[in-house]
């Protein structure tokens, strides 16, 4: 037995004896507890007064003071207002004048900040209600909207924290159910027959008539109390029901810059972007990070970047859970190497973040003492314990149960589960854009646990990527918290956590914080495991398991530099809409057919808002494809067309951030249906008809003080984006980043079981369609664009 083994060798101490001095310990910790717990309460009473402050409140108790006081003959009647409320206050008679001041006007003061704040307030998220600046160019503002623009900055007040305006943000309101009925059925005419469109009417109109009404009073009343009335529900029966490995069907890929590298040590990077990330982890915990907005307007729910950091998916037999734990339990990342675990503590014992030097110091004892434990073979039936993680969600939800509830794989599995993130440092060495995404999305079958929030991977080349689950939340957050790491080693740009003094030295070695005086650091702790011979049976399954899905996964990443958005700009065409008119085509010449096509859009210009679903596969995009299928056809036609599938795109697009898309609409009802034991045939069709494409954009740059990619010395610091697996095993999964105007990026994965899919041909026909697209623009714009 582990635990009998452990019991009689010399334990290992860490560099600080813990318990040398347990007085200090004591007062250092409850010092620590009573710093945590203030910052908490003022970020709380900061946020509970925004878009108020206590200045506010101050002003307004001193000058309430000052007109009292003075008794000025222009504020007399004022005063005598003021002076009466002392009759409601029950004042002893012997109050002196100056307290009978300062107490009547705090509590008029207080009464007058508790109005204005609830007023501010209100005003402010029915001000954040109005859309209609989604719909207009942002060159060409209606005076509406610039009035409108003016208003939220003067009411939504200064220096707001990271869930400062979560309590101005509007709730998500439940569409007409007419509306989501007649948005779905349009939405399928290209695709489906005709008589099949037809029984989808019928059904419809059935729906509407019968069971609609009462489901759609429940669930108006659901939005009135909740924080969005289908977020919850989406969490929970889309991701943390399903059985499936999350593992390539749900966690997802992100790549670092995609032409340019600050060093090739992998110790060196991974040490400067681990206390980067620790620091970004602190701004979030502190609510320094500055909350996201749009045009430097219009705020985004921050709701998910809670649990980006220390959380952890537990599987469930039925169903998963997502725990997040506190700062305090979480000062630790855990670092695999060789399928070895290491606790890492990313502390000194002064509470500061280790320096990127120290941190290197530590990962280098890692890798020497990784390859020093798999000498001795005493520890390699454990490397590939993480392939547990890639299986069936009930089956590792009864492996842990079973044999990760107590002893020595608890305590272990208990350190990556509390730790902040999870860190990889590879052996391998991956060139290619597409070998480094595939190996990103599933590793080989047992080097990324894919339970955490997100993984770091460091390949032996500097070169590195993260793996994200998808549960907690979406690629712009993690693409966010990443861009503060991948920022913070470009020459030139400015540090957006305000630590970092350099990043590496002429030699790729990281450089040290300045006036960063480092504390004692602990070492890093191995976890040992405990594997028994039925534990090993159960490792060596789940690992065959993930690598049969591995090997089934076609992925193709590629750079088009042929032209990007400054071209497309020139067509009078959004470039969203311009690509996703080329994926049609390219999908149309692949199959030979359309193909129902799910564009993710994001709604968090909600209280709690995550995704919502465009259905991009209009029937002007399907006249589009047609046309230029269509020798007959004129480019002037097909610009045309164009111009009007962009447009009615757009305007999709615009309706989904809005709130009045469809799909998670239908999604509450049919989660309302099933849940009052009522079975709709409209609800059951609408929502199993196959996402034979599947399509995402991920937002290239979050952070306002960042320099353009698009400037030519950052050109190549551009990151390609991410990708994930196919949603249907019949078709495609593309994402694509829009990163400047020369090049597009695209990931496209499709199963290689599937003979009618080939992600490889799926991308020429994406270059082919792009080409042709820009041939029909050849005599409005003869000389196209400059290639970069």
């Amino acid at each position: 037995m582990a635990e009998a083994r452990f019991a009689v060798t010399e334990p290992r101490i860490y560099d600080l004896d813990e318990g040398r001095d347990s007085r200090k310990d004591f007062i250092r910790e409850t010092r620590k507890a009573i710093v945590r717990r203030f910052f908490r309460t003022r970020n709380l009473v900061r946020n509970g007064m925004y878009p108020t402050s206590l200045w506010n409140l101050g002003v307004t108790v001193g000058t309430t003071s000052a007109i009292m006081a003075t008794d000025l003959d222009v504020f007399q009647s004022l005063n005598a207002r003021l002076w009466s409320v002392q009759h409601y206050m029950y004042l002893p008679s012997g109050t002196p004048f100056y307290v009978r001041i300062f107490l009547i006007s705090s509590t008029v003061g207080f009464a007058f900040f508790f109005i204005l704040l609830h007023i501010r307030r209100y005003l402010l998220r029915a001000l954040l209600s109005y859309k209609g600046w989604l719909y207009e160019q942002p060159k060409k503002q209606s005076w509406t909207t610039k009035i409108w623009g003016v208003l939220v900055r003067l009411i939504g007040g200064g220096y707001p924290l990271t869930y400062s305006y979560q309590y101005s943000l509007p709730r998500q309101s439940v569409p007409a159910v007419s509306d989501t009925v007649n948005k779905l059925l349009e939405s399928v005419e290209p695709v489906l027959e005709p008589d099949k469109v037809e029984q989808m009417k019928l059904q419809a109109k059935e729906f509407e008539k019968t069971l609609a009404p009462k489901l759609q009073r429940i669930l108006v009343l659901k939005s009135w109390w909740a924080n969005n009335y289908v977020t919850n529900w989406w969490e929970k029966y889309i991701y943390l029901i399903n059985r499936s490995p999350i593992a390539i069907n749900s966690n997802y890929y992100c790549l670092d810059h995609a032409f340019w590298q600050p060093t090739t040590s992998q110790v060196a990077r991974a040490a400067t972007q681990i206390c980067t990330l620790i620091k970004v982890k602190q701004m979030v915990e502190r609510e320094h990070l500055r909350p996201l907005v749009i045009r430097g307007t219009i705020p985004l729910c921050m709701n998910q970047y809670e649990r980006a950091f220390s959380t952890v998916r537990i599987p469930g037999e039925e169903m998963d859970e997502l725990v997040h734990y506190d700062s305090y339990e979480s000062k630790h990342i855990v670092v695999m190497r060789k399928g070895l675990y290491y606790k890492l503590d990313m502390y000194d014992v002064n509470g500061q973040v280790l320096a990127p030097m120290t941190a290197a110091k530590q990962l280098e004892w890692i890798i020497e003492d990784a390859d020093k434990q798999l000498e001795s073979n005493s520890l390699k039936s454990s490397t590939a314990i993480a392939a547990l993680t890639a299986n069936k969600r009930d089956v590792w939800a009864r492996v842990r149960k079973q044999y990760f509830s107590n002893g020595v794989n608890k305590e272990s599995i208990s350190w990556i589960d509390k730790a902040a993130f999870m860190v990889v440092l590879e052996t391998k060495a991956l060139d290619t854009f597409s070998e480094r995404g595939k190996h990103l999305l599933h590793g080989d079958g047992s080097t990324i646990w894919f339970d955490k929030s997100f993984t770091v991977v460091y390949f032996s080349n500097g070169k590195c990527g993260a793996n994200a689950e998808h549960s907690w939340g979406d690629a712009p957050v993690v693409g966010h918290i990443l861009e503060h790491a991948m920022s913070e080693e470009i020459p030139g740009v400015p540090s957006s956590i305000g630590v970092l003094a350099g990043k590496y030295d002429p030699y790729g070695y990281c450089l040290p914080f300045a006036n960063y005086a480092q504390g004692a650091v602990r070492s890093p702790m191995l976890l040992q495991w405990e594997i028994t011979e039925p534990l090993g049976e159960h490792i060596q399954q789940s690992l065959s398991f993930a690598q049969k899905n591995n090997d089934d996964l076609d992925l193709f990443v590629i750079n088009h530099d042929d032209y990007g958005k400054g071209f497309v700009k020139k067509c009078k065409v959004s470039p969203d809409a311009y690509i996703q008119l080329a994926l049609q085509l390219a999908y149309y010449r692949d199959a030979g057919h359309f193909a129902l096509t799910y564009e993710s859009s994001m709604t968090r210009l909600y209280l709690h808002g995550r995704t919502e679903t465009v259905r991009s596969l209009t029937k002007a995009a399907a006249e589009f494809v047609r046309a230029m299928e269509d020798k007959d056809k004129s480019n002037e036609e097909r610009i045309a067309l164009m111009r009007k599938a962009a447009a009615d795109h757009q305007t999709l697009y615009r309706d989904c951030m809005s709130g009045k898309g469809c799909d998670r609409h239908l999604f509450a009802l049919f989660v309302l249906c099933k849940g009052l034991g009522n079975e709709s045939e409209f609800l059951h069709t609408a929502l199993t008809l196959p996402w034979t494409l599947s399509t995402s954009q991920t937002p290239q740059q979050q952070i306002e003080s960042n320099p353009s990619v698009g400037h030519p010395c950052y050109r190549d610091m551009a990151s390609p984006g991410g990708g994930f697996g196919p949603v249907s095993d019949s078709g495609y999964g593309v994402s694509y980043m829009i990163p400047e105007d020369s090049r597009f990026f695209f990931h496209v994965s499709s199963k290689k079981s599937c003979p009618q899919t080939d992600s490889k041909r799926f991308v020429d026909n994406i270059f082919k369609a792009l080409a042709d697209m820009k041939s029909i623009f050849k005599e409005v714009i003869p000389d196209g664009v400059k290639k970069h």
